[in-house]
């Protein structure tokens, strides 16, 4: 049985913060304002492929990048929900204020988090070609976006190494210091960026590198914090001790929070063979619109976050009530920012898309201004899946999440091979849409019959 007892300030950074104390929407607000600007800064990494390959390589560079995306969405995305996933059982020990349970917990980080870098990387490395065949890819850019994606892949330990320590960093309420290490490690990948293409005349290639490299100081100096300023985060040898019951209470949140975002990520490369035989051109607008897309609406994963820690610190103290008024107001916050995010994305497109693009090309602008005034008027209910799904799954309540993404996945696909039978490049941009709809209903509908049921 687990020792509980006060975590003395000695074993805990003035840095953590207790979220199971205090107003609720003032700790989240709060909590997410760097947390925001963090992934603000963590977008600036493909931004800045994006936008240093678009102006300085051209269209079909661009599209070389942008039709990869989606697969760097399946590995980021599948090692961003399982990181979190394992670290939500760290914020339920720190909240239940059991110091043994958090440094337990850190130590089953490492191990799980360690054997799926190796794993991933391999399977990744290996997929390569085939996916790119399988999603259309023109021939002229196919070896450009294998290049890319394949340099990418081999980061995968250090993209698992920053996500691991940010998330237990988080766990603790910390939500500051990962975005200080971010920062310099997006100005550095801006740095290597320029110097790799337009210096050395590496190519996309050498755009793939600038990003491994400053994501693996991101991790580095993140750990090498957390070691030293979190007494409480530091592991001893007993710690070790493997216990098949607590590794499967890291792998029932974290596995489900990462087959999400797997399952919503195949979604977007069915997506994208579709897209694919309309052309390099709208290849080109379309990954300038999702990087605009993903800068502008980066809110709701950051509001999703503070809620998977809020929830399972709270949880750990027992205090249904606080994940309930939690969830209240950050809906009606998420809501709000979702419609400024809109306001944006409609007025400012054709400004936005032109950061990624070389030279006068109307036909881009005008692809990637339809694309973003379709989605802007849905952001809504995309902000909002983030808020259901991340409280239902630091609940322990997977399976619905599980079961929202696998019929995103289902929408999107039907929306992507039968809508632009009608619409052409235009049912392209309604597919995403009609896949957040179809994910929203049923997660609002789990948490309102969940947490009226829910004993803690």
């Amino acid at each position: 049985m687990a020792l509980h007892f006060s975590l003395a300030p000695k074993h805990v950074s003035s840095a953590a913060k207790d979220m199971t104390t205090g107003s609720p929407f003032k700790l989240i607000f709060l909590y997410s304002i760097p947390l925001l600007i963090g992934n603000i800064v963590q977008q600036l990494y493909s931004m800045a492929d994006t936008i240093i390959v678009g102006r300085l390589l051209g269209t079909n560079a661009l599209a070389a990048v942008g039709t990869t995306g989606p697969m760097n969405f399946l590995v980021i995305g599948f090692v961003t929900g399982l990181t979190a996933g394992f670290a939500v059982i760290t914020a339920q020990r720190f909240g239940a204020k059991d110091e043994n349970g958090v440094k337990r917990s850190v130590a089953m980080n490492i191990m799980l988090n360690g054997l799926s870098a190796v794993i991933m990387t391999a399977a990744s490395i290996l997929s390569v070609n085939p996916i790119l065949r399988a999603i259309n890819t023109p021939e002229s850019i196919f070896t450009g976006a294998a290049a890319y994606i394949t340099i990418i892949y081999i980061g995968i330990p250090a993209i698992i190494l920053y996500n691991a320590t940010a998330c237990l960093l988080r766990a603790l309420g910390d939500s500051k210091s990962p975005l200080y290490f971010l920062v310099i490690s997006a100005l550095l990948n801006i740095v290597l960026d320029i110097l790799f293409i337009a210096v050395f005349h590496t190519g996309v290639a050498g755009a793939a590198w600038a990003t491994v490299i400053s994501q693996a100081c991101a991790g580095v100096a993140s750990l090498i914090y957390m070691i030293v300023r979190f007494p409480i985060l530091r592991t001893r040898r007993c710690d070790y001790a493997w216990n098949n019951w607590f590794a499967w209470q890291h792998l029932k949140i974290g596995l489900p929070m990462a087959f999400q975002f797997s399952i919503t990520a195949i979604g977007v490369i069915v997506l994208q063979g579709a897209l694919n035989v309309f052309g390099a051109e709208k290849i080109a607008a379309y990954t300038a619109a999702q990087k605009v897309e993903q800068l502008i609406a980066v809110a709701a994963g950051t509001f999703g976050v503070t809620m998977a820690n809020y929830t399972g610190q709270n949880l750990g103290a027992r205090k249904l009530d606080r994940i309930k008024e939690g969830t209240n107001k950050s809906c009606l916050l998420t809501i709000a920012v979702s419609l400024l995010s809109m306001a944006i994305s409609m007025i400012f497109s054709d400004q936005l898309t032109g950061l990624f693009v070389k030279g006068d090309v109307p036909e881009v602008i005008a692809a990637s201004r339809q694309y973003l005034h379709i989605t802007a008027v849905f952001y809504p209910a995309l902000f909002i899946i983030f808020i259901y799904r991340n409280v239902l799954q630091s609940m322990g309540k997977g399976f619905m999440p599980l079961m929202a993404g696998v019929f995103e996945l289902v929408a999107r696909t039907v929306a992507a091979y039968t809508l632009p039978v009608v619409w052409g490049y235009a049912g392209i941009c309604y597919a995403g849409p009609f896949a957040w709809i179809v994910a929203a209903l049923p997660l609002f509908i789990a948490y309102s019959v969940i947490i009226r049921t829910f004993k803690v």
